[in-house]
Formats: structure tokens, sequence, C-alpha cells
């Protein structure tokens, strides 16, 4: 593992030297602060990986093999699979009581009918923000 950080290491150090010789003051500083980053990863990259392993210990399978791995992946998706009647109960439960709190007026004070309009206007900006990455970048139109 170290072999890998000191090769990372001595690439940062060769690539920030070739920016710096072309570049100004600003790339010094960020030449400078590439291989600070670069020698804290060499000296406490495998530590750390070692102290997140050990504390996390619980959740690793053994043995770890690739056949664990695909018994794992296919565990979830059966998991996930079962969880979907109780997701669709639950999605008809706050549907009904929404309408619920729609019928009844005495229900709406500011603090509801603020929050419904920052969701409307959130699901609002999350719709035109995909309108537009959809189109390319752009926001007049699509480019044929």
């Amino acid at each position: 593992m170290a072999s890998r950080f000191q090769q990372f290491q001595t690439k940062t150090i060769q690539v920030s030297r070739l920016v710096t010789k072309n570049g100004g003051p600003y790339c010094r500083e960020l030449m400078e602060r590439a291989i600070q980053v670069s020698q804290s990863v060499t000296k406490n990259g495998g530590s750390y990986y070692r102290e997140l392993m050990e504390r996390n210990k619980t959740y690793i399978k053994e043995p770890s093999s690739v056949e664990t791995c695909q018994l794992l992946a296919k565990q979830l998706f059966y998991t996930r699979l079962a969880s979907i009647p109780r997701r669709y109960e639950a999605f008809w439960k706050e549907l009904d009581s929404l309408k619920e709190l729609l019928k009844t007026k005495e229900a709406w004070n500011i603090e509801n009918a603020s929050m419904a309009a920052l969701i409307g206007v959130e699901c609002y900006a999350w719709f035109f923000g995909g309108e537009i990455i959809g189109r390319g970048f752009t926001i007049t139109g699509y480019h044929v």
C-alpha cells in the first residue's frame, strides 16, 4: 500500500513542478499544498485504513471473496424487493393524509402553507434543472 502512496506523491511532485515552471505564484501555492496533501496521505493513509477497518469489522463478511459479494448483492436486491409492498402502503397513507389536510381549511396555517410552497418551488427547481441538463446545459433550447 505504501508504495502506491509513494508513487502518487512522486507523480504529484512532478506535476506540481511542471505547473510551477509554467505558472506564477498561484501555481507555486498550489504545488506546495499538493505536496502537503500527498505527504499526509503517504504518512497517514495506511493507519487510517487499518483504523477504519477495525472500527467497522462487524460489517465485514468473512471470507471476503467474489462469491460472498455476489451473495450479499443478491440479498440486498431481494430485501429491497420485499420492502416494496410496505413502501407502497406508506405512500398511499401519506397521500390520504395529504387529501385530508387539503379538505380541512382549519388545518392550514402559515407554517403548513409556507412548507407546501417551499416544496413546490423545490420540485419546480429540480424539474427545471433536469430540463437544462437534458438540453445539454442550454437555457434557450435543444441543439438540433
